[in-house]
């Protein structure tokens, strides 16, 4: 009833679970295994309309997509319209869809009057993002947050206005900027969203298992869903929330022998990306993640922070996963 496929300007998904693009998290070997689980699609680290401009070599790799399956949105975001329509351009060569970023709540992007900064300026929005839309070959998307803070609640206005604009579809997050991830995200203003537009709406804030979807679906009726941090250390909930909204019953609880099994899986593609060092520092927060509440894990994750050398770190994973 709510597992269905959706479409997104010419793009086909699979089905309507979609991997919320994170800075630091969903980087190509993290994408990958969360495409073992089948969501319908999944999004990059979000990037810098300003570094692509400027060719920058390290923000080149964030969008790296060798050997992954597709479909695949990039998200970029910046507040100047020359920057974000050739990045746009530049980013429709490689993606399936172009999203754009005008939630992101980080003191270090709202600053430069990106991110959710651009939610006070609507009409500054518009004419970014009729520049990224001009400049792109692949549908847009659009990703917003409930608004500023409770005196600037603008999501619904914003989506209009973005749909006028040319957006394929709107992600929005129930939570205001001031909020960043605290307190409970509003359904009610995703449900309103998704009352006064035409295009896909989809749903973020608190997916965390399969009641949470459900109930993002059910209350708010939006076309989709978009999950992050509950994917952290459980890439398995798109499994989960697919077997549970087609057959109503839940999956058993993840074997330690299937951790095990993707916690090195994770090691051995994120070496194949990144130097060794470089991969050992990004997998400790994952591996930290995968074990969260496993007996002895915070003696676990204090070791773990300290590795950094591949064999060790493999030889202390398996041993502590066989101790269990």
């Amino acid at each position: 009833m709510y597992l269905n496929k959706l479409k997104i300007g010419n793009v086909e998904l699979e089905n309507n679970l979609i991997l919320a693009p994170m800075a630091g998290v969903t980087d190509l070997p993290f994408r990958k295994i969360c495409k073992e689980f089948n969501p319908g699609l999944v999004c990059t680290e979000m990037v810098s309309s300003k570094a692509i401009f400027y060719n920058d070599s390290k923000t080149k790799l964030l969008i790296k997509t060798k050997g992954e399956k597709r479909p695949i949105s990039m998200q970029i975001f910046g507040s100047d319209e020359e920057t974000m329509g050739f990045a746009s351009k530049y980013i429709s060569e490689l993606a399936d869809i172009v999203d754009i970023n005008m939630g992101c709540p980080a003191p270090k992007v709202i600053k430069n009057g990106d991110g959710s900064k651009l939610l006070l300026d609507i009409k500054k929005a518009e004419k970014i993002i009729k520049s990224v839309i001009k400049n792109s070959n692949k549908p847009v998307t659009l990703k917003i947050r409930k608004g500023w803070d409770l005196n600037n609640i603008v999501a619904v206005e914003f989506a209009q206005m973005a749909e006028k604009a040319g957006i394929s579809a709107i992600t929005i997050h129930g939570r205001t900027r001031t909020e960043m991830y605290s307190g409970k995200a509003d359904l009610d203003i995703i449900k309103k969203v998704k009352q006064n537009v035409k295009i896909p709406v989809i749903g973020n804030g608190d997916i965390i298992d399969e009641e949470t979807a459900l109930k993002m679906f059910e209350y708010t009726g939006v076309d989709g869903i978009m999950i992050g941090r509950g994917t952290f250390g459980n890439p398995w909930i798109f499994r989960k929330i697919n077997y549970f909204l087609k057959t109503g019953k839940k999956l058993p609880e993840i074997s330690y022998k299937e951790k095990l099994r993707i916690i090195k899986k994770h090691i051995k593609l994120e070496l194949q990306e990144k130097e060794e060092i470089t991969a050992i520092r990004e997998l400790r927060k994952h591996i930290s993640w995968y074990t969260k509440n496993l007996p002895n894990s915070s003696e676990f994750r204090n070791e773990i922070n300290k590795i950094e050398n591949k064999e060790l770190l493999v030889e202390r994973v398996k041993n502590f996963f066989e101790n269990l």
